[in-house]
């Protein structure tokens, strides 16, 4: 990460932290009360082939000890009514602006994988986690609906990984490198606002 990048998250951070702390606290508080605790979804990522970090989310999704993976059909009976609200609008990652600020990802960049992936993917990984992990990218905007509409009619967790690993997993890493191949300060703020606008141009 160059040092712009890194100055820009940080003075983003600080500058989105005052207008979205009454909305953080609010979130905390309705997952707090009507889904009760934890109220965090902690998951290890990485932010290189080989260096992980805690990524921290609102929690959406009922526990399950024996949880595996990406998000497929298998898994929407444990969404919560909050975390179907939180999830819809991406409140649920607000918590990640802690994660942006300590330097473990950047407002933009590719999605952070599982270790998981990266383990199985290892020549892939390595040029897709040249660049640091961010939370919002050029494919999490140009395929996280499509990634959605693959997913959601997989009934096992077996069907969800194959689906995951054939048809997601390569699509997304050309977008990130096509990001990683274009990436500035200029095209940071541009998939910034489009991610604000839901919306996404590849030309």
């Amino acid at each position: 990460m160059t040092i712009g990048k890194r100055l820009a998250d940080v003075f983003f951070v600080l500058l989105f932290l005052i207008p979205l702390a009454p909305v953080i606290f609010l979130v905390l508080l309705a997952v707090l009360v009507l889904d009760g605790k934890p109220i965090f979804y902690v998951s290890e990522r990485m932010k290189t082939p080989d260096q992980g970090f805690y990524l921290w989310k609102f929690r959406t999704m009922r526990p399950d000890k024996h949880d595996f993976g990406v998000s497929g059909g298998d898994k929407t009976t444990r969404i919560t009514r909050t975390g179907n609200f939180l999830r819809k609008y991406r409140l649920d990652e607000l918590p990640q602006l802690w994660n942006i600020l300590k330097g473990d990802i950047s407002f933009v960049g590719p999605r952070p994988p599982l270790r998981h992936y990266v383990e199985k993917f290892p020549d892939l990984y390595g040029r897709v986690l040249k660049s640091r992990p961010g939370v919002t990218g050029l494919a999490t905007l140009a395929y996280h609906k499509t990634e959605e509409e693959l997913l959601l009619p997989c009934e096992t967790a077996a069907e969800t990984e194959d689906t995951y690993c054939r048809r997601c997993v390569p699509r997304k890493a050309k977008l990130d490198l096509i990001y990683a191949e274009n990436r500035n300060l200029c095209y940071d703020l541009k998939l910034m606002t489009a991610t604000v606008l839901r919306k996404i141009s590849l030309h």
